[in-house]
């Protein structure tokens, strides 16, 4: 992958296939380093399987054999002189406080560091992929915080779904609006 918004969208979209319905997407930007880090409350993994997910041959898909997501964010972040951290608790030991976050630091002063990329179109393909969850976005920068709350905006549309165009549309303006990008 190119950016680090892909990589944003892969870890995300990981959390919704492990079911979660509240997924907390956070940037923040600390000098010359950038810490990423997606908390959700989806199934979790035992500590077997986060021992094992940065091993490019486990993967817990059917689909293919191997799960190169995370090793390969573990390499940029490591590369940088970062860090990639991961923190999960599973359903079945932990019935009500299960999930996982996925930490990640990258240096930005770093050669190694890759373009940070689109992180709006990233946004825009979670919400219009998965309406029915809640993302909380936050994007906290020297020039001020980014942030969306699909829970909020679900409360004030009502019925809408929040992958209608005009929807998704708006998203993107506000979005713009707040990255300084109109």
């Amino acid at each position: 992958m190119k950016d680090l918004s892909l990589y944003v969208l892969d870890i995300t979209m990981n959390s919704v296939k492990a079911g979660a319905k509240n997924i907390d997407v956070s940037l923040t930007e600390n000098g010359n380093w950038l810490t990423f880090r997606v908390t959700d409350d989806g199934c979790g993994m035992t500590a077997e399987q986060v021992a094992r997910i940065s091993d490019p041959f486990f993967t817990s898909r059917t689909t293919r054999k191997v799960g190169l997501g995370v090793p390969f964010l573990r390499l940029l972040a490591e590369q940088t002189g970062g860090t990639v951290e991961i923190a999960s608790k599973s359903e079945a030991e932990y019935p009500d406080g299960h999930g996982t976050t996925t930490t990640a630091t990258f240096d930005m002063s770093s050669i190694d560091f890759i373009p940070l990329g689109d992180l709006i179109s990233t946004v825009i393909t979670l919400v219009q992929g998965s309406p029915d969850r809640d993302f909380r976005y936050t994007h906290v920068r020297e020039a001020g915080t980014v942030s969306l709350d699909t829970a909020e905006l679900r409360e004030a549309l009502g019925d809408v779904s929040l992958a209608e165009p005009e929807v998704l549309a708006w998203i993107r303006e506000y979005l713009e609006e707040q990255y300084g990008q109109n």
